[in-house]
């Protein structure tokens, strides 16, 4: 008797034993992986979803009516300031990083205590990989692997040459490609194909666990180095210079976009896949981006700027087990929002109390939700930006080759009457000034202590 006892004990205990690790296994496989897609310098409107007319971009606008858009999405003016506010969710200058970060100096970058979006997720017992563009420090503490990653691939500065991976703006010349902190050389392969190549890779080797990759484009940044295909297409249908160079590169772009995507696809993982989709801020007039060749629609300015072309951005998120599809948000959100929403809709514990952005889940789930952020803030040096509603007050506000008067060092503008910020409302409602420039005293001190 004690012997049928002790067996049925045994098998009770086995079975109790196999259920817990059926149910840790199951558990473990319902956690959704996360792909951030961060391109780099798209205008507002450069996809056809957004309204552009003129370009091929098939496999990003699927994935954008795959889930959600954002009509009033917004990043920071510059390259170093979006991706900080994106990874910590927090405001640039509390994150640490108010401007570029200078390819020169090795203690310039993003403090090593800042808490990252990557860290959370490798916290929650994900697997974590950085592939592309870095721009946050190229120090040991300042690189991807100190911030969360536990796998890199890319370039540490600013932008890259596609074929000879070398750092583009100024000289000395300087090789700019790293594997977990080595550096490697593929002189003369094309640098977005390397980058699906090496997401690809990650995804078949960890596609068993929940993983978060942190896929940071470097397009369409200058140089502009679309395929031949699409640039002879692009000549052909009489798109003139400099957008042709651009839209070249945007197609391009959305060929790499559709091959990681496919790569899921493959893998039986798009379903619960959460995917972000994101542009750090507005197109480049710069030099080497042959002074243009972007468009933001209605929207005024571009890179640097605060006015709108500058700092809202095309931005989308799609879960297909979770989401709706085919939806659009109106409601005002920001790139520092990503972190608590991911968080919050992968079961993720965050300490939120020192966050600049809030769980964006009740406006995913509902359209008429209203507006988390109701007031915002940017600054990028000497200007600045309030909004608080629909209306907007720029300080000392910059376009490129615009030249403000005096009198326009304070402008006001009503967003939903003005969308183009082309009226400076300022002497007509001058307590709407007053009380915009106090919200961002009050924001300055907070920010930038």
């Amino acid at each position: 008797m004690r012997q049928i006892y002790l067996r049925s004990t045994i098998i009770a205990i086995v079975f109790f034993l196999s259920n817990q690790l059926h149910c840790a296994e199951t558990e473990k496989s319902s956690k959704p992986n996360v792909i951030l897609i961060y391109t780099d310098d798209q205008g507002a409107i450069d996809l056809n979803c957004f309204g552009a007319t003129d370009l091929v971009t098939p496999n990003m606008d699927k994935l954008v009516k795959s889930g959600i858009k954002f009509t009033q999405f917004y990043g920071a003016p510059i390259c170093s300031p979006s991706r900080a506010g994106l990874l910590t969710g927090k405001t640039p200058q509390r994150a640490g990083v108010p401007g570029n970060v200078s390819p020169r100096s090795l203690e310039a970058g993003m403090p090593g205590s800042q808490y990252t979006i990557a860290e959370m997720f490798k916290d929650a017992g994900y697997k974590t990989a950085h592939i592309g563009k870095w721009h946050l420090g190229h120090a040991k503490d300042k690189q991807p692997n100190a911030q969360g990653f536990d796998y890199s691939f890319g370039h540490f500065v600013g932008c890259i040459d596609n074929y000879s991976h070398f750092f583009y703006w100024n000289g000395p010349n300087r090789h700019d490609l790293y594997r977990n902190g080595e550096e490697v050389f593929y002189p003369g392969d094309y640098f977005p194909d390397l980058m699906v190549k090496e997401a690809s890779e990650f995804l078949e080797e960890n596609h068993g666990s929940p993983f978060f990759v942190y896929y940071a484009m470097n397009t369409p940044h200058y140089p502009y180095q679309g395929s031949p295909e699409w640039l002879n297409y692009y000549n052909e249908k009489g798109v003139k210079y400099p957008r042709n160079l651009y839209a070249a590169f945007i197609s391009t772009m959305d060929e790499k976009v559709g091959a990681l995507l496919q790569k899921l696809d493959e893998l039986g993982l798009r379903e619960n896949t959460i995917v972000v989709f994101q542009s750090d801020n507005g197109y480049s007039t710069e030099e080497r981006a042959h002074y243009g060749g972007g468009d933001a629609g209605v929207l005024r300015g571009s890179k640097f700027s605060l006015f709108e072309g500058g700092i809202r951005v095309p931005a989308a998120i799609s879960w297909p087990a979770k989401l709706k599809a085919n939806e659009v948000r109106n409601q005002v959100a920001v790139n520092a929002d990503w972190m608590p929403t991911l968080a919050e809709l992968c079961g993720i514990d965050l300490d939120k109390s020192e966050l600049d952005g809030k769980s964006l889940v009740p406006v995913l789930n509902d359209k008429n939700h209203k507006t988390l952020h109701n007031e915002f803030c940017w600054q990028n040096g000497k200007h600045w930006a309030a909004r608080k509603g629909d209306w907007k007050l720029l300080g000392n506000p910059a376009i490129s080759g615009v030249n403000f008067l005096p009198k326009d060092s304070l402008f006001l503008v009503n967003i939903n009457s003005d969308p183009g910020e082309i009226k400076n409302v300022a002497d007509q409602f001058p307590e709407k000034v007053k009380e915009l420039k106090e919200q961002y005293k009050k924001w300055s001190v907070e920010n930038n202590q």
